[in-house]
């Protein structure tokens, strides 16, 4: 791993990236604890505005715009691209012109546990730089249905400082070389920050938010839509007028709809990410590139695929 900070002996290099955005309250938390340790040089990389569910989509058709921003503490660019173009470019030496010893992904506005994990582009943005051989990890706060309380600054706060620990231990490590490489973390901690039980060693659970879709109705929305699109198709030089009874069937058949949470997760296996942090802990999961299969479907295909192979002759 290149990184011209440890050559010379100085402070190690972290850079953040999120998926909510620069601005978001959890990525400033996260920057602020780091800067007040005095440890590190901390870089940020990170998209300009919220991309969440992004996964690991890449920008792979389109230019994206970087732009230095003032992040106290911090030497900052915004992105005009997902949480892996953030990251991919943050590493690039295009711009800074040292690799981050680590990179930090969050703090994510609600957990990333089980199959959701897919969806994340918080984990996204640790994957990528896992993808280049350079330490990672994704953190998040299980903030949601905080049924009575009211989500403040304070929380990812406290979030922040739960995970600087896990941070200067990895850094360690890493100075060290013996980190492994062959994995990225990803942290959840739990809404009841304050209380939590400690750390566990978790695994990937199965659970995720069944998502559903509802049709909702925005007049204004749906008229404009459609006499834009109407514009567009409309062959050049043609004058003709667009009647109402036109623009309201075109409203009929451009239907909006939203994408909801439609059931939330039960809790699995005791040992998985999603049920340690309802129970309390600040979940630490490690991951691979992709989550493996389970070892009895493994033993299934090794019996099946050949028998498959027999047929095709």
């Amino acid at each position: 791993m290149e990184n011209g900070n440890n050559v010379s002996g100085d402070k190690p290099m972290v850079m953040v990236t999120n998926d909510d955005g620069i601005d978001a309250p959890g990525l400033r938390a996260l920057v602020r604890a780091l800067v007040s340790t005095n440890l590190f040089h901390v870089l940020v990389f990170a998209p300009d505005s919220e991309r969440s569910a992004a996964s690991h989509c890449v920008s792979w058709q389109r230019s994206v715009t970087v732009k230095k921003v003032d992040v106290p503490g911090a030497t900052a660019f915004a992105v005009s691209g997902t949480p892996a173009d953030s990251t991919s470019l943050g590493i690039s030496k295009k711009i800074v012109p040292s690799v981050p010893d680590l990179v930090v992904s969050g703090i994510n506005l609600g957990c990333n546990c089980g199959y959701d994990i897919v969806y994340s582009g918080t984990v996204g943005g640790a994957r990528e730089a896992f993808f280049h051989g350079i330490p990672s990890v994704a953190v998040s706060y299980d903030c949601h249905n905080m049924v009575g309380r009211k989500l403040n600054v304070d929380d990812f706060t406290l979030c922040a400082e739960a995970s600087i620990p896990i941070i200067t231990a990895m850094l360690a490590e890493i100075a060290n070389k013996t980190y492994p490489q062959n994995c990225f973390l990803n942290i959840n901690v739990p809404r009841e920050v304050a209380n939590n039980k400690g750390y566990r060693l978790t695994k990937q659970g199965k659970c995720f938010y069944k998502m559903g879709w509802t049709q909702v109705i925005s007049e204004a929305q749906a008229v404009t839509t459609s006499q834009t699109k109407l514009m567009e198709i409309n062959p050049s030089g043609n004058t003709e007028v667009y009647t109402e009874e036109m623009i309201l069937r075109t409203k009929e058949e451009h239907l909006l709809f939203k994408l909801d949470t439609a059931e939330t997760p039960t809790v699995d296996d005791e040992d998985t990410d999603y049920s340690s942090l309802q129970a309390g802990y600040i979940s630490v999961t490690p991951l691979c590139a992709l989550s493996p299969a389970e070892t009895d479907s493994i033993a299934f295909f090794k019996k099946w695929l050949p028998g498959v192979c027999a047929c095709s002759l």
